[in-house]
């Protein structure tokens, strides 16, 4: 078989000059690569550090001020907080403001007596509890160890008959674990992301690579030429993909709680109405980039930097916490965060509608942006 190298240059050419006219496509090609090697390396399996922490001293003393100067060295620990009032360490918890509330007893000072410090946690973010918990035992296995070293040289003293200061006999000090929402497992932990991440998977890739797919084969103009208008058109593809991603999103929950006996604590009609903001969210914004693109292809090359990213940031597999700072921040920013947030405390904590508000303020901002800017995007097609 012969090949023509000069119709074999000009043919690569071709394509070279076709990719270079597409500069969406051109950009997200490289571009991808680099966010998710980036998204890998400082996200995934990233150290938990900076975990918002409250600290309750019910006692005052020497072996007190020692302990919190300990904890506020930790780089796991955030110390937001150093309070006596043991209810309020443990609404701050309940509220989110906070991860962990460590609390020293009243007879914490009692070198001769058992003690019992106890870790307050907000169990429904699985990983930073565990790490919470795993760093205050060693931190108070270490005092105690301190403590029985400091005691065994006192005896020895003793036996040379030397009378030391502040001889006693040692007591141990135990760690009590207290779960703000009971024992949560992983799975627990996982399922409201997976679920929220699911929906907008679907959502954007299917509703936007329909419209992108139907400008580009000329359907789209033709269908905005018959008496239909643009509005009755939207609303018809939103209303059957809604209805299609909202089922699919359920088949997938309830296989989680009969399968893998997932808990639901809330309302889950709450759950369902959750969910259904997330569709319309995503369905705006796929909407909203289709608008944009000329081809299918484009419009996936565009997607898949935009989709990836987000369901890595958003916290669908880990804590946000473990990421940089600069992640962090730009978490935030993100829609499918605040329904991961929305639905993991319907689900994990029980909140109610009034508690959660905000995340779906947020959620419907966003719906409303991406949809005004989506129909403006198709005034091109009519």
């Amino acid at each position: 078989m012969e090949i023509e190298i000069k119709k074999l240059y000009w043919m690569i050419k071709k394509d070279a000059l076709t990719l270079w006219r597409h500069k969406p496509r051109l950009i997200s090609m490289y571009l991808f690569p680099i966010l998710m090697i980036v998204l890998f390396g400082y996200g995934m399996g990233g150290e938990l550090k900076h975990i918002p922490t409250v600290i309750v001293t019910e006692s005052h003393g020497h072996l007190t001020d020692n302990t919190i100067s300990a904890i506020k060295k930790i780089d796991i620990y955030d110390v937001k907080d150093v309070t006596s009032d043991v209810n309020k360490a443990k609404n701050m918890v309940k509220n989110g403001k906070v991860k962990a509330a460590i609390i020293l007893p009243k007879n914490y000072e009692n070198y001769n007596e058992n003690r019992t410090v106890t870790v307050y946690v907000d169990s429904s973010d699985q990983i930073a509890s565990e790490s919470i918990i795993q760093a205050t035992k060693a931190i108070f296995t270490k005092i105690q160890t301190e403590s029985m070293i400091k005691e065994m040289k006192n005896i020895q003293l003793v036996m040379h008959g030397v009378q030391p200061t502040g001889f006693n006999l040692l007591g141990m000090i135990n760690v009590d674990i207290k779960k703000a929402y009971g024992d949560i497992r992983y799975i627990d932990f996982l399922t409201p992301g997976i679920l929220a991440m699911t929906v907008m998977m679907a959502c954007m890739f299917a509703m936007g690579a329909t419209i992108a797919g139907e400008r580009e084969r000329g359907e789209l103009p033709r269908l905005f030429m018959t008496p239909t208008n643009v509005s009755t058109v939207l609303i018809g593809k939103i209303l059957s993909r809604l209805t299609l991603e909202t089922g699919r999103a359920l088949v997938l929950l309830f296989c989680a709680i009969i399968l893998f006996s997932v808990s639901v604590k809330g309302n889950i009609l709450l759950v369902i109405l959750l969910l259904v903001l997330t569709a319309l969210c995503f369905i705006g914004l796929g909407i909203m980039i289709s608008g944009r693109v000329e081809t299918q292809e484009d419009y996936s090359q565009i997607v898949m930097p935009i989709a990836m990213p987000m369901m890595f940031i958003s916290g669908v597999f880990y804590p946000i916490e473990t990421m940089p700072w600069i992640f962090q921040k730009i978490a935030y920013l993100l829609p499918l965060t605040y329904a991961n947030l929305a639905i993991r405390s319907v689900m994990l904590k029980g909140a109610s509608l009034g508690t959660i508000w905000p995340y779906i303020a947020v959620l419907i901002g966003y719906t409303l942006l991406f949809f005004v800017l989506g129909v403006k995007g198709f005034r091109r097609d009519m």
